[in-house]
């Protein structure tokens, strides 16, 4: 690497993964722009390795969703902005595990939504994993054509320390970040977290090697990873959800239940973004977005749902969010991946 390019590693043993945001101690600490390569485990710490292998027998409850860090970034105060750019994303092993669980999943009757019939029944999916050729293999349990699946690696888990001294179990989303699950959180995009404490404090976890839209059945194809990414940071301008962008979109996230008020909140947050970044109007801001934006759903089965607002960035003219951030750690992630 140049001299230029600041790396840093970060592998947590088992006793060094962490199960909330917030309330910890930072495992690491970088300077704004440095790049950090990471590992992180599954949802189920690993545990799941065949199709015997029940989450409910081999899972140790509630040590679910393990995440790793938390990274502090220097200089990060709170109402400042950290960028979270991810460089790259590559499944760890050469398998996979998806599963359904009693009680959890957006078709079955859970702790919340009381049904008086009996829940899924309790399954899990290996997948082989083919990382030169980026495929994953499903295969039906009871019996049907194999498909195969193009990879498309994902974290699902991606937030910061919650504000006001609270602390949020990894599987919850909400304002912080946290487990959104949603697909656009794979490599090229970055995200921006509102600063709630000093260092910003990040943790990511939960890596999927593809998910749809949703994650109906409460789990994606869940696997260990070797992930990249560059931290950075624009002082001021925190938004009060995470927000992503990538060379073509600028999205906001809403992570709250009932599912329509996780809509409003993802939608009200881009409409008002718009308008800072063009000058509109917020009643004009609103109406483009209505006629140009999409909504694609990051999650229906945690604690709180999550919904995503996305508009293409060609219907901002002259529009550049947080000081142009997205582009230069697009530089510097280039600049490392020619050099590795």
């Amino acid at each position: 690497m140049t001299a230029s390019l600041e790396v840093v590693a970060l592998e947590p043993t088992p006793d060094q993964w962490r199960w909330s945001f917030g309330g910890g101690e930072p495992l690491l600490t970088v300077a704004p722009g440095t790049v950090v390569e990471l590992t992180t485990e599954d949802c189920y710490a690993g545990k799941v390795r065949s199709v015997d292998d029940l989450p409910s027998v081999v899972c140790r409850f509630p040590y679910l969703n393990p995440v790793t860090g938390p990274i502090a970034v220097e200089g990060a105060e709170p109402g400042d902005t950290l960028a979270v750019h991810l460089v790259d994303i590559a499944p760890a092993r050469d398998w996979a595990v998806s599963s359904t669980f009693p009680h959890f999943g957006a078709l079955t009757t859970t702790h919340s939504t009381a049904m008086l019939h009996d829940p899924l029944e309790e399954l899990v999916w290996l997948y082989e994993v083919d990382r030169e050729r980026g495929t994953c293999l499903f295969r039906p349990r009871r019996g049907g054509p194999e498909v195969e699946l193009p990879l498309d690696p994902m974290h699902g888990t991606i937030g910061v320390a919650p504000a006001s001294g609270e602390v949020f179990a990894s599987i919850t989303p909400g304002a912080h970040g946290g487990n959104m699950d949603t697909p656009e959180m794979r490599a090229g995009t970055t995200a921006y977290f509102g600063v709630n404490v000093p260092g910003g404090q990040l943790s990511i976890g939960d890596g999927h090697c593809r998910q749809g839209e949703g994650e109906v059945c409460g789990t994606a194809v869940e696997s260990a990873m070797r992930t990249v990414v560059v931290v950075d940071l624009v002082k001021g301008g925190g938004p009060a959800w995470p927000r992503l962008e990538t060379d073509e979109f600028l999205a906001s996230t809403g992570s709250v239940r009932p599912l329509e008020d996780a809509y409003r909140v993802s939608q009200h947050d881009l409409v008002t973004w718009a308008a800072e970044l063009t000058g509109w109007d917020r009643l004009d801001a609103l109406q483009l977005v209505s006629q140009a934006g999409l909504a694609p759903a990051g999650n229906v089965v945690d604690t709180n749902y999550t919904m995503l607002a996305k508009l293409a960035k060609r219907y901002l003219p002259g529009a550049v969010a947080a000081d142009g951030v997205h582009q230069r750690l697009r530089e510097t992630a280039a600049a490392y991946l020619a050099q590795r």
